[in-house]
């Protein structure tokens, strides 16, 4: 039944949407994102060198090429929509919830391979400083402080990250100094000997194709930024994105050429696990071998504090979306998603006890989750780009630099992918039982209802005992509809509002829907919209539509009042796209979904 409603609302009052609380400045949030990406340089050096030789320098600068593409990618994307989530957040407000909670599960399976290996690699360097060290209960232990430091609070865990990565940035530095003046002194004749020596796979194009492809594992948490955006201070997010682009393509390409430059590259291969540490104490002494090794542990180290960082932003904004559990958005006293840090840090433990120790298998589902993330961040700016084209945005990347930087990662896929035909099958492994999970709770009405059809077509006998299941089943669908949802309007057009039933009809669950048109001054309703409302009443009768007038400007005071007076939350309150002329930036208004 269609409903007409009229309230008056005075919002000359503007009434924050939310408790403001100290957001992250430009040192800090680097530090959170940077540690991961920038501890790549103690691994993607040597594995650059096996596959692409005396040219792994320069796939490594290819890398860096591509990072900086990306670059304006993330800032369009993220520009645009700042809110959590990362690449399912750009896929959620650009297509449907189950595309974005495509990405947003390779993410998460990202994060999880990523806290494993980086803690269990860092308990690796710390056993050789230390060798009565058990590296297995070492990384358990591991990876529970920094689930502790997650759950204190993101302020906490960045003053650590902070030190790491001040710290890791100073040994680098160190490490490239007294490697450089032992280049100078001892001349190029090592560097070389290593290019007179014949190209893996027989051409450049080829070295260059698999070093580029091994190397792009170098820019993983380049993702992360965007998965804790809302914790930044504004203007915060494009410096992370610049700031972690010149740490990989500085030192990257720099390790790498300073390592052919001072060791054969039979040495590097035999050496490829702590090969930084190698040259510090070629260069150096044992000392620097030492202090490398230890920067290597605390890098790594970090690398677990961005996974927990990254997941936790990500995880809320599935919940607060519906897609996972209720019970993960559970605070405590310091406002922390605790139980999220908890069940993210059993998984990752038992990853850690099934494999042993043993931990080959997961570089698969790193290498295919995070490039496959990457691939569909730029499907998210090719449809932001079509489909919210009006939307405006701080910054916007080229088509060409698009195309280029998808089809680069795509390259780095199917390298990967030829190199090791392996690490699909494990991938998938992983992968498979994480997405139903996911499925299920999308789709779990409809799951429900088939539950019920097949309870009803149970013999006779048993329908008694049946029918209590059938009614608390029933109860629960009700409930999960029940949850109401608003639209606010301003004069669109029937073919704008059939879209926007069409949309909460594809991916929301719910029976009621309140469109709202704030009038200014003695503006009034235009008939045609109560007709063309009407008849969207008709042609769908699943859903129940009101239709309120609110006399009143429309901005964040009053989405507020409206979502606390009708305890409707602010993420089930939807908009079109605005125009360049819209007063307010979307990130002001809550959290308020854009579906046209």
């Amino acid at each position: 039944m269609f409903v007409l409603g009229y309230l008056r609302y005075n919002t000359s009052v503007d009434t924050p949407l939310k408790a403001q609380h100290p957001k992250l400045g430009q040192l800090a949030a680097t530090a959170i994102c940077g540690n991961d990406i920038s501890s790549s340089c103690l691994y993607v050096s040597a594995l650059a060198i096996l596959y692409a030789g005396q040219y792994a320098w320069i796939a490594l600068l290819l890398v860096g090429g591509v990072l900086y593409l990306f670059r304006k990618i993330y800032g369009e994307v993220v520009g645009a929509i700042p809110l959590n989530g990362g690449a399912y957040n750009a896929l959620l407000n650009t297509t449907s919830k189950s595309t974005a909670s495509l990405a947003a599960t390779l993410t998460i399976l990202s994060y999880m391979a990523t806290a494993v290996i980086s803690a269990n690699e860092a308990m690796h360097y710390a056993h050789t400083l230390l060798h009565t060290l058990p590296i297995i209960l070492a990384t358990i232990a591991l990876l529970a402080i920094f689930m502790g430091l997650a759950i204190i609070g993101i302020g906490e865990s960045a003053k650590v990250a902070i030190g790491i990565f001040v710290f890791h940035l100073l040994s680098l530095t160190l490490l490239a100094g007294f490697t450089g003046y032992s280049l100078l002194t001892d001349g190029f004749g090592i560097f070389a000997a290593n290019n007179a020596e014949p190209i893996i796979g027989g051409s450049i194009t080829t070295a260059l194709f698999f070093g580029f492809s091994a190397a792009m594992l170098g820019i993983s948490g380049f993702e992360s930024s965007a998965n804790f955006v809302e914790e930044q201070e504004r203007g915060v997010f494009p410096k992370t994105l610049r700031n972690m682009w010149i740490v990989v393509t500085v030192f990257n390409p720099l390790m790498a050429f300073l390592a052919l430059a001072t060791l054969p590259t039979d040495t590097i291969n035999e050496n490829q696990n702590a090969l930084l540490s190698y040259m510090g104490g070629e260069s150096a002494g044992h000392w620097l071998a030492t202090l490398v090794s230890i920067d290597a542990a605390l890098v790594l180290s970090g690398a677990v504090l961005t996974s927990f960082v990254g997941v936790t932003g990500l995880v809320e904004r599935m919940t607060l979306d519906r897609v996972l559990p209720q019970f993960l958005l559970k605070k405590n006293r310091r406002g922390s998603s605790y139980i999220i840090a908890v069940v993210f840090f059993l998984l990752c433990v038992s990853i850690l006890l099934i494999t042993e120790g043993e931990l080959s298998a997961l570089a698969g589902v790193y290498t295919i989750a995070f490039l496959s993330v990457m691939v569909l961040f730029g499907l998210g700016n090719v449809l932001l780009k079509v489909r919210r084209s009006h939307l405006p945005r701080p910054e916007r990347s080229s088509w060409v630099a698009l195309i280029i930087a998808v089809g680069a990662i795509i390259t780095a896929l199917v390298g990967n992918a030829v190199l090791n035909p392996a690490y699909l099958a494990v991938f998938l492994e992983y992968f498979t039982p994480a997405i139903l999970f996911v499925l299920v709770m999308l789709n779990r009405t409809a799951l429900l209802r088939l539950f019920l059809r097949v309870l009803d077509h149970v013999s006779t006998p048993v329908l008694i005992g049946l029918k209590a299941s059938n009614s608390r089943i029933q109860r629960l669908i009700d409930r999960i509809n029940a949850q109401e949802f608003v639209y606010f309007t301003k004069d669109d057009d029937v073919a704008t509002l059939n879209k926007v039933m069409q949309y909460i009809e594809r991916n929301e669950h719910t029976r009621k829907l309140r469109i709202v048109e704030a009038l200014h001054g003695e503006e009034q309703v235009d008939p045609h919209l109560v007709s063309d409302i009407e008849v969207l009443d008709r042609e769908y009768p699943a859903i129940h539509i009101e239709f309120i007038q609110l006399r009143g400007d429309f901005g964040p005071a009053l989405i507020e009042r409206l979502s606390r007076e009708w305890k409707i939350p602010i993420n089930f309150m939807f908009i079109a796209s605005p125009g360049d002329h819209f007063p307010y930036k979307v990130e002001e208004l809550g959290g308020v979904r854009l579906i046209i």
